[in-house]
């Protein structure tokens, strides 16, 4: 799967159900984290010296709804891409994709700790092993070309490090219908 379907993919199964789809998850080598209740006798007030837990957001899709907010708020992403951009020069629209890569970059960069999945140089040959992935990981590296039959591979050019997240920390919306309001409309009163 080609690093923009896991994106499209991922954004829209966040927007509607708010949870990654099992391919996704196994392509970008992520492991689901199954929150069961405590048992009854366990029910008791937290110790005053642990922290309270952070808020989450309990809407589905509403972690999806707010990075999306974060996104328009700045660097104006939703309307660059509802935009039709046709009818602007290749300047033009190069001119205001610098601001919206840079914006967007850094709201990234803020909310999820992004790495690599293999650190290496693009172009070079790779040891899977050296990289520390185990033979056969379909999640963590897809294997192109004159792949054996037993998919064993020892090393190969690096065509594309990968990325995985290390830790996100969104922002939490609040209420559902706010959620849903990606950027508000403005209106100038004369």
């Amino acid at each position: 799967m080609s690093r923009f379907s896991l994106a499209i993919k991922s954004f829209l199964a966040l927007l509607t159900s708010g949870k990654l789809p099992d391919e996704v998850v196994a392509a970008l080598g992520l492991t689901r984290r199954i929150v069961t209740p405590p048992p009854a006798s366990a029910a008791s007030k937290p110790e005053p010296s642990k922290p309270a837990p952070a808020a989450v957001n309990t809407v589905p899709g509403e972690g999806a709804l707010t990075l999306l907010g974060v996104l328009q708020r700045e660097a104006r992403l939703v309307d660059f891409l509802m935009e039709d951009i046709a009818p602007y020069s290749d300047e033009q629209v190069g001119a205001a994709v610098r601001s919206i890569h840079e914006n967007s970059r850094r709201a990234l960069e803020r909310m999820f700790d992004l790495a690599p999945v293999v650190d290496g140089v693009e172009g070079t040959v790779t040891n899977l092993a050296s990289a520390g992935v185990k033979p056969g990981d379909q999640a963590r590296v897809k294997l192109l070309g004159k792949v054996p039959a037993d998919g064993k591979v020892e090393s190969g050019v690096l065509q594309h490090r990968g990325w995985l997240v290390k830790k996100a920390e969104l922002p939490v919306a609040g209420a559902a219908e706010k959620a849903r309001i990606v950027a508000p409309a403005e209106i100038e009163v004369e």
